[in-house]
Protein backbone atom coordinates (compact mmCIF):
# COMPACT_ATOMS: atom_id res chain seq x y z
CA UNK A 1 0.00 0.00 0.00
CA UNK A 2 1.47 3.38 -0.94
CA UNK A 3 1.83 6.30 1.47
CA UNK A 4 -0.80 8.44 -0.29
CA UNK A 5 -3.53 5.84 0.28
CA UNK A 6 -2.57 5.30 3.92
CA UNK A 7 -2.31 9.04 4.60
CA UNK A 8 -5.78 9.75 3.16
CA UNK A 9 -7.26 6.67 4.84
CA UNK A 10 -5.95 7.80 8.25
CA UNK A 11 -7.08 11.35 7.55
CA UNK A 12 -10.69 10.22 7.04
CA UNK A 13 -10.58 7.96 10.11
CA UNK A 14 -9.25 10.86 12.22
CA UNK A 15 -11.22 13.81 10.83
CA UNK A 16 -14.58 12.04 10.75
CA UNK A 17 -14.02 10.01 13.95
CA UNK A 18 -14.81 6.75 12.18
CA UNK A 19 -13.05 4.19 14.38
CA UNK A 20 -12.67 4.20 18.16
CA UNK A 21 -11.21 1.93 20.79
CA UNK A 22 -13.65 -0.84 21.65
CA UNK A 23 -15.55 -0.77 18.35
CA UNK A 24 -16.78 -4.01 16.81
CA UNK A 25 -16.72 -3.42 13.07
CA UNK A 26 -17.99 -5.54 10.23
CA UNK A 27 -15.68 -4.94 7.26
CA UNK A 28 -17.63 -5.71 4.09
CA UNK A 29 -15.76 -7.29 1.17
CA UNK A 30 -17.46 -7.58 -2.22
CA UNK A 31 -14.40 -8.97 -3.97
CA UNK A 32 -13.62 -5.81 -5.92
CA UNK A 33 -10.48 -3.69 -5.56
CA UNK A 34 -12.11 -1.04 -3.33
CA UNK A 35 -13.46 -3.31 -0.62
CA UNK A 36 -10.33 -5.49 -0.68
CA UNK A 37 -8.14 -2.43 -0.12
CA UNK A 38 -10.50 -1.38 2.68
CA UNK A 39 -9.94 -4.74 4.40
CA UNK A 40 -6.16 -4.39 4.05
CA UNK A 41 -6.25 -0.87 5.54
CA UNK A 42 -8.55 -1.87 8.41
CA UNK A 43 -6.27 -4.77 9.29
CA UNK A 44 -3.29 -2.42 9.43
CA UNK A 45 -5.29 0.13 11.46
CA UNK A 46 -5.71 -2.44 14.23
CA UNK A 47 -2.02 -1.90 15.03
CA UNK A 48 -2.91 1.66 16.07
CA UNK A 49 -6.49 1.47 17.40
CA UNK A 50 -7.86 -1.23 19.69
CA UNK A 51 -10.98 -2.43 17.86
CA UNK A 52 -12.40 -5.76 16.71
CA UNK A 53 -12.88 -6.41 12.99
CA UNK A 54 -15.01 -9.13 11.45
CA UNK A 55 -14.53 -9.50 7.71
CA UNK A 56 -17.73 -10.34 5.89
CA UNK A 57 -18.21 -11.48 2.30
CA UNK A 58 -21.79 -11.53 1.06
CA UNK A 59 -22.19 -13.74 -1.99
CA UNK A 60 -25.20 -12.36 -3.95
CA UNK A 61 -24.93 -15.16 -6.51
CA UNK A 62 -21.35 -15.13 -7.78
CA UNK A 63 -19.97 -17.79 -10.08
CA UNK A 64 -17.62 -20.44 -8.73
CA UNK A 65 -14.78 -18.68 -10.56
CA UNK A 66 -15.36 -15.41 -8.73
CA UNK A 67 -15.67 -17.12 -5.36
CA UNK A 68 -12.30 -18.75 -6.07
CA UNK A 69 -10.81 -15.31 -6.84
CA UNK A 70 -12.15 -13.90 -3.57
CA UNK A 71 -10.83 -16.82 -1.56
CA UNK A 72 -7.37 -16.51 -3.15
CA UNK A 73 -7.24 -12.80 -2.39
CA UNK A 74 -8.29 -13.33 1.23
CA UNK A 75 -5.45 -15.79 1.63
CA UNK A 76 -2.99 -13.50 -0.18
CA UNK A 77 -3.69 -10.55 2.13
CA UNK A 78 -3.97 -12.69 5.27
CA UNK A 79 -7.65 -11.97 5.89
CA UNK A 80 -10.01 -14.46 7.49
CA UNK A 81 -13.58 -13.86 6.33
CA UNK A 82 -16.94 -15.55 6.44
CA UNK A 83 -18.56 -16.03 3.01
CA UNK A 84 -22.34 -16.12 3.21
CA UNK A 85 -24.55 -17.05 0.27
CA UNK A 86 -27.70 -15.14 -0.71
CA UNK A 87 -30.02 -15.13 -3.73
CA UNK A 88 -29.96 -11.41 -4.44
CA UNK A 89 -29.02 -11.68 -8.13
CA UNK A 90 -31.87 -14.11 -8.59
CA UNK A 91 -34.28 -11.76 -6.79
CA UNK A 92 -33.58 -8.72 -8.99
CA UNK A 93 -34.05 -10.39 -12.37
CA UNK A 94 -36.74 -8.63 -14.40
CA UNK A 95 -36.99 -5.67 -12.01
CA UNK A 96 -37.41 -2.17 -13.44
CA UNK A 97 -34.67 -0.67 -11.22
CA UNK A 98 -32.44 -3.68 -10.50
CA UNK A 99 -29.37 -1.70 -9.34
CA UNK A 100 -31.41 0.24 -6.77
CA UNK A 101 -33.09 -2.93 -5.51
CA UNK A 102 -29.80 -4.83 -5.39
CA UNK A 103 -28.23 -2.07 -3.29
CA UNK A 104 -31.20 -2.01 -0.91
CA UNK A 105 -31.21 -5.80 -0.48
CA UNK A 106 -27.46 -5.82 0.16
CA UNK A 107 -27.73 -3.10 2.80
CA UNK A 108 -30.62 -4.83 4.53
CA UNK A 109 -28.70 -8.10 4.67
CA UNK A 110 -25.61 -6.36 6.06
CA UNK A 111 -27.58 -4.47 8.71
CA UNK A 112 -29.31 -7.62 9.91
CA UNK A 113 -26.04 -9.53 9.94
CA UNK A 114 -24.38 -6.76 11.95
CA UNK A 115 -27.12 -6.89 14.58
CA UNK A 116 -26.94 -10.69 14.77
CA UNK A 117 -23.19 -10.49 15.34
CA UNK A 118 -23.52 -7.58 17.84
CA UNK A 119 -21.42 -5.26 15.66
CA UNK A 120 -21.80 -1.53 16.22
CA UNK A 121 -20.37 -0.42 12.86
CA UNK A 122 -20.21 -1.55 9.23
CA UNK A 123 -17.29 -0.39 7.06
CA UNK A 124 -17.98 0.03 3.34
CA UNK A 125 -15.51 0.61 0.50
CA UNK A 126 -16.86 3.85 -0.98
CA UNK A 127 -14.07 6.27 -1.89
CA UNK A 128 -13.57 9.96 -2.72
CA UNK A 129 -14.72 9.63 -6.33
CA UNK A 130 -17.92 7.87 -5.21
CA UNK A 131 -18.64 10.84 -2.92
CA UNK A 132 -18.07 13.39 -5.71
CA UNK A 133 -20.17 11.43 -8.20
CA UNK A 134 -23.02 11.15 -5.68
CA UNK A 135 -23.12 14.93 -5.14
CA UNK A 136 -23.25 15.61 -8.87
CA UNK A 137 -25.69 12.77 -9.57
CA UNK A 138 -28.10 14.11 -6.94
CA UNK A 139 -28.10 17.53 -8.59
CA UNK A 140 -28.42 16.39 -12.21
CA UNK A 141 -30.77 13.43 -11.80
CA UNK A 142 -32.34 13.81 -8.36
CA UNK A 143 -32.89 17.62 -8.24
CA UNK A 144 -31.37 17.75 -4.75
CA UNK A 145 -28.23 18.86 -2.93
CA UNK A 146 -26.92 16.09 -0.71
CA UNK A 147 -23.71 14.20 -0.07
CA UNK A 148 -22.65 10.63 0.62
CA UNK A 149 -21.64 11.02 4.26
CA UNK A 150 -18.49 9.42 5.70
CA UNK A 151 -20.62 7.98 8.50
CA UNK A 152 -24.30 7.76 9.33
CA UNK A 153 -26.74 5.87 11.49
CA UNK A 154 -28.67 3.18 9.64
CA UNK A 155 -32.42 3.71 9.67
CA UNK A 156 -34.32 1.14 11.74
CA UNK A 157 -31.09 -0.62 12.80
CA UNK A 158 -28.73 -0.07 15.72
CA UNK A 159 -25.63 0.10 13.54
CA UNK A 160 -23.50 2.89 12.12
CA UNK A 161 -22.17 2.88 8.55
CA UNK A 162 -18.61 4.19 8.07
CA UNK A 163 -16.61 4.85 4.90
CA UNK A 164 -12.90 4.89 5.80
CA UNK A 165 -11.76 5.28 2.15
CA UNK A 166 -13.72 8.55 1.92
CA UNK A 167 -10.61 10.64 1.17
CA UNK A 168 -8.86 8.06 -1.03
CA UNK A 169 -8.87 8.78 -4.78
CA UNK A 170 -9.95 6.04 -7.18
CA UNK A 171 -6.86 6.61 -9.34
CA UNK A 172 -4.69 5.66 -6.36
CA UNK A 173 -6.75 2.52 -5.74
CA UNK A 174 -6.36 1.54 -9.41
CA UNK A 175 -2.60 2.04 -9.12
CA UNK A 176 -2.52 -0.07 -5.93
CA UNK A 177 -4.45 -2.83 -7.68
CA UNK A 178 -1.94 -2.86 -10.55
CA UNK A 179 1.06 -2.87 -8.24
CA UNK A 180 -0.38 -5.67 -6.12
CA UNK A 181 -0.62 -7.85 -9.24
CA UNK A 182 -3.97 -9.17 -8.02
CA UNK A 183 -7.09 -10.18 -9.94
CA UNK A 184 -10.30 -8.66 -8.57
CA UNK A 185 -13.88 -9.43 -9.53
CA UNK A 186 -16.36 -7.12 -11.22
CA UNK A 187 -20.14 -7.21 -10.87
CA UNK A 188 -21.58 -10.20 -12.72
CA UNK A 189 -25.29 -9.62 -12.24
CA UNK A 190 -25.73 -9.62 -16.04
CA UNK A 191 -26.70 -5.94 -16.34
CA UNK A 192 -24.85 -3.41 -18.45
CA UNK A 193 -23.23 -1.16 -15.86
CA UNK A 194 -21.89 1.07 -18.62
CA UNK A 195 -25.39 2.45 -19.19
CA UNK A 196 -25.99 3.45 -15.56
CA UNK A 197 -26.45 7.02 -14.36
CA UNK A 198 -23.22 6.76 -12.35
CA UNK A 199 -21.37 5.78 -15.53
CA UNK A 200 -22.78 8.89 -17.23
CA UNK A 201 -21.56 11.03 -14.32
CA UNK A 202 -18.09 9.49 -14.66
CA UNK A 203 -18.05 10.53 -18.33
CA UNK A 204 -19.17 14.08 -17.45
CA UNK A 205 -16.45 14.40 -14.79
CA UNK A 206 -13.79 13.11 -17.16
CA UNK A 207 -14.79 15.80 -19.68
CA UNK A 208 -14.74 18.53 -17.00
CA UNK A 209 -11.29 17.45 -15.76
CA UNK A 210 -9.87 18.27 -19.17
CA UNK A 211 -10.96 21.90 -18.61
CA UNK A 212 -10.33 22.05 -14.85
CA UNK A 213 -8.19 19.43 -13.08
CA UNK A 214 -9.52 20.63 -9.70
CA UNK A 215 -13.17 20.00 -10.53
CA UNK A 216 -13.48 16.89 -8.31
CA UNK A 217 -12.18 18.68 -5.21
CA UNK A 218 -14.32 21.73 -5.95
CA UNK A 219 -17.47 19.60 -6.10
CA UNK A 220 -16.44 17.79 -2.91
CA UNK A 221 -15.80 21.06 -1.04
CA UNK A 222 -19.12 22.49 -2.22
CA UNK A 223 -20.77 20.04 0.20
CA UNK A 224 -18.59 21.42 3.02
CA UNK A 225 -19.13 25.12 2.23
CA UNK A 226 -22.91 25.38 2.14
CA UNK A 227 -24.25 28.89 2.79
CA UNK A 228 -27.84 28.47 3.98
CA UNK A 229 -28.50 32.19 3.42
CA UNK A 230 -27.86 31.69 -0.29
CA UNK A 231 -30.21 28.74 -0.80
CA UNK A 232 -33.78 29.04 -2.06
CA UNK A 233 -34.86 26.47 0.50
CA UNK A 234 -33.53 23.67 2.66
CA UNK A 235 -34.89 21.13 5.09
CA UNK A 236 -33.80 19.07 8.06
CA UNK A 237 -36.05 16.04 7.96
CA UNK A 238 -39.60 17.39 7.85
CA UNK A 239 -38.52 20.84 9.07
CA UNK A 240 -38.57 23.01 5.93
CA UNK A 241 -37.18 26.54 5.53
CA UNK A 242 -37.24 29.11 2.71
CA UNK A 243 -35.20 32.26 2.03
CA UNK A 244 -38.54 34.05 2.42
CA UNK A 245 -38.61 33.15 6.13
CA UNK A 246 -36.25 36.06 6.84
Amino acid sequence: MNNIIWKNFRRAVRDYELVNDGDKIGVCISGGKDSTLLAVCMKQLQREIDFEAEYIVMNPGYSVKNIDIIERNLEKFGITAEISGTKIFESIKGEKNPCFLCSRLRRGWLYRTAEEKCLNKIALGHHFDDAVETILMGMLYGSQMQAMLPKLKAEHYSVEVIRPLYRVRERDIIEWAKESDTEFIACECGLDGKSSKRAEIKDILEFLRQKNPDVDMNIFRSAENVNLKKLLSYHNGDDYHSFLDD
